[in-house]
């Protein structure tokens, strides 16, 4: 299916009294921020960092061992980056997906897809546990072909991925239509898998559970800087500090701590729509009561699914970055990613003309040229990190929390003799050739989706490099 440049004016009046804010973070039952830190206090182990990474990080680290002392430390509130902006696609993955896992790690492939699906399981566990009203329900995902050349690559994919293990089932178009019915629709491949989540409410489910684990948190404390003493690290905030004798890092997209991770890390916006909620005859016009999620299988790809509620989310495509690595809170407001994405909705569900959406927001993604999170550490093993979950991090921010709790306590395991664990990405080129670079690429891969899937020379070239831009 070719998606349309150019918004209609039906398009654009379905967006104009939109909310410029997280439709997950609009909710009453948001809780009241925590004070900052305002003094000088030593802990076993600082978290920096409030999204899923640093909250599981915190939370498992209480559970291996409740007299551990930990900190987490939050620039702004719980929930307020990709934690609280993203889809709520919470997947198995660790790796992107089955092709980019296959493409990388092809020998340890079956173990990472038996860990994905255990840290899952964990997540849930966890929710359950912990009474967290975050609305997860394994409803499955449907990854859709729009375009002919799809069908087959979706055919083959679903037999591979059998082959490994993964329980998807491919879905002719009827099939497809009978669940979800779009007249772009011509196939798809269906992983019972995957949750759907409400991706605020986990995050604030999380950290009610560390606090009634007795985790300190502090709230509007960004950290400053950093200094190492003999056997400990020292974290300046604005208002006070923490000595601490292991450091987490789980910043995300936003500027690390450690200068050289901005060589493997740049950040990426993404944009969103959430529409009101569906009539019954609406509802009743597309069917889609099973509330799997949806994506389309292009380069540049849609990803949609439903809310307890009755709404639809309706995400992705555009993927924009900013000179010079910008992060900036007047980025989040892209009028004109918000209006091909209505575009792109009516052209998906042309029953559902005249739908108006009530919320348009943008949120910063960590993409680094494998796709997958990577970890690394440094200050003499004082310090670990994990960064680069390119979008997939609902899920695996779990595992990525394992891991580097893993390498702080010096402990070899099963996660941590994995060669996905043990390599790094290949950095991204320095300004002033990241920008061209990366735009360029991005043009790439739009002539790609709209050639039948033809990759040019210069996809070709990055392919042959191992850097796999393919979503």
């Amino acid at each position: 299916m070719f998606f349309s440049t150019t918004p209609r004016p039906e398009s654009l009046r379905a967006i104009a009294d939109v909310k410029l804010t997280p439709f997950w973070l609009d909710d009453p039952s948001k809780p009241k921020p925590i004070p900052p830190l305002t003094t000088q206090i030593q802990t076993d182990l600082a978290v920096i960092g409030g999204g899923y990474t640093g909250l599981w990080t915190a939370l498992l680290a209480k559970q291996a061992d409740p007299n551990r002392d930990v900190v987490l430390l939050e620039a702004d509130e719980i929930a307020f980056g990709a934690s609280g902006r993203n889809g709520g696609f919470c997947s198995p993955s660790l790796t992107h997906g089955f092709t980019n896992g296959k493409r990388r790690w092809e020998k340890e492939l079956t173990k990472l897809i038996q860990l994905g699906e255990q840290n899952l399981d964990g997540i849930e566990a966890a929710i359950k546990e912990f009474n967290i009203d975050c609305d997860f329900v394994r409803s499955g995902e449907m990854h859709i072909a729009t375009e002919e050349y799809q069908v087959d690559m979706l055919r083959e994919e679903a037999k591979e991925s059998a082959r490994y293990g993964m329980k998807t089932k491919f879905l002719t178009g009827d099939e497809v239509r009978a669940r979800v019915d779009s007249p772009s629709y011509l196939a798809a491949i269906y992983d019972p898998s995957v949750a759907m989540v409400n991706p605020a409410r986990l995050a604030w489910g999380l950290k009610q559970a560390c606090i009634q684990l007795g985790v300190k948190i502090f709230e509007g404390t960004p950290v400053t800087a950093l200094e190492e003493r003999r056997e400990s690290l020292v974290l300046k905030t604005l208002h006070g500090q923490v000595e601490s004798k292991k450091v987490a890092l789980a910043t995300n997209a936003f500027p690390p701590l450690l200068k050289h991770l901005r060589l493997f890390v740049v950040p990426v916006y993404d944009y969103v729509l959430m529409t009101e909620p569906l009539s019954t005859s609406q509802r009743d016009s597309i069917g889609w009561h099973g509330r799997e999620g949806l994506a389309d299988d292009g380069n540049q790809f849609h990803y949609y699914r439903t809310t307890e509620d009755g709404r639809i989310l309706f995400g992705g495509y555009d993927a924009i970055y900013h000179r010079n690595n910008g992060v900036a809170p007047e980025l989040e407001n892209r009028p004109a990613s918000f209006g091909l994405l209505a575009e792109h909705f009516f052209q998906t569900f042309p029953t559902l003309t005249g739908l108006r959406f009530t919320h348009a927001w943008g949120g910063v993604i960590d993409t680094c040229s494998r796709y997958t999170a990577f970890w690394g550490q440094a200050y003499k093993n004082k310090l670990a990190y994990a960064v680069g979950y390119t979008g997939l991090g609902v899920g695996a921010s779990r595992f990525g929390a394992q891991v580097m709790l893993d390498l702080l306590d010096g402990k070899k395991t099963e996660r941590t003799e994995l060669q996905m664990v043990k390599s790094k990405p290949f950095p991204f080129p320095p300004e002033p050739f990241r920008s061209p670079i990366i735009n360029f690429t991005r043009w790439s891969l739009d002539q790609a989706d709209r050639n039948a899937g033809k990759r040019n020379l210069w996809l070709k070239t990055l392919d042959a490099l191992g850097l796999g831009f393919d979503s």
